[in-house]
């Protein structure tokens, strides 16, 4: 089912960077971007590694409270089948962020509003990059679910297409963060910054709820999805504002005759 989700972003990203193909947000623009994400941990200076490490730390001490945690989940399951929990799992799903993405980009094309395109190539970007991350550690880790009941120590490591070993970390905590991030870095407003947080912590409690991941599992998803739109965005603020220095102060010439 992930990987359908994943080749489906993979075809809306060709599709969604086809139709900006006159714009700046392109294809071009997508692999050149792509080369840049992956390389950049070469660059990384001792703050990105100070993140790391707080991630890294943060994830080993939940995994100390994963078990207390789903048993007091499993004692009261009064939050299950709620219009919140709903809200949570819709929002991490594949088509929510197809849904947002496609929305964006078709407002774009239609008022020719380059904000709605920006948003739009943002998120499905993060969401594959973010995506290709998780996908890869649930593969590598092969941590088993809860509902296996096989405790929280249990690894099986490299089980490709075992989903029962997919628990860390998660991949709907993964997309709902990306497209919060997204969504929140563009909004101008301080309080719907902080309310397009809400779905995303939402698909947290449902994916902890229904039994399918650890408390430690969507800790380091949500910190995936986090980092990963917060670069994506910072990228192209960094640009527009280098733009817009280059059109303020434009290079002159003068020839002294």
């Amino acid at each position: 089912m992930r990987i359908k989700i994943f080749a489906t972003l993979l075809l809306s990203t060709i599709f969604t960077s086809n139709i900006y193909s006159q714009n700046k947000y392109d294809i071009s623009q997508f692999y050149n971007e792509s080369i840049q994400f992956v390389k950049q941990p070469l660059n990384w200076e001792g703050n990105d590694w100070l993140k790391l490490g707080l991630v890294s730390a943060g994830t080993i001490l939940a995994v100390q409270a994963d078990q207390p945690i789903r048993d007091a989940v499993l004692r009261d399951q009064r939050f299950n089948g709620t219009v919140p929990e709903q809200i949570g799992r819709v929002w991490g799903k594949g088509y929510a962020t197809i849904f947002f993405a496609g929305a964006f980009g078709l407002h774009g094309l239609i008022t020719d509003d380059p904000s709605s395109k920006k948003i739009g190539f943002e998120i499905i970007q993060a969401t594959l990059y973010a995506g290709a991350i998780t996908q890869f550690l649930k593969m590598t880790v092969g941590r088993a679910r809860p509902y296996t009941n096989e405790g929280i120590g249990n690894y099986r490591p490299f089980s490709l297409w075992n989903d029962d070993y997919h628990a860390l970390p998660s991949g709907e905590v993964t997309l709902a963060f990306s497209l919060s991030t997204v969504l929140s870095k563009n909004s101008k407003s301080d309080l719907l910054k902080i309310i397009s947080y809400l779905p995303a912590v939402l698909t947290m409690a449902s994916r902890v709820n229904r039994d399918m991941h650890w408390s430690s599992d969507v800790f380091l998803a949500a910190a995936i999805g986090y980092f990963v739109g917060d670069w994506v965005t910072n990228l192209h603020e960094e640009q527009g504002s280098s733009l817009e220095i280059s059109n303020t102060y434009p290079l002159t010439i003068r020839i002294k005759l």
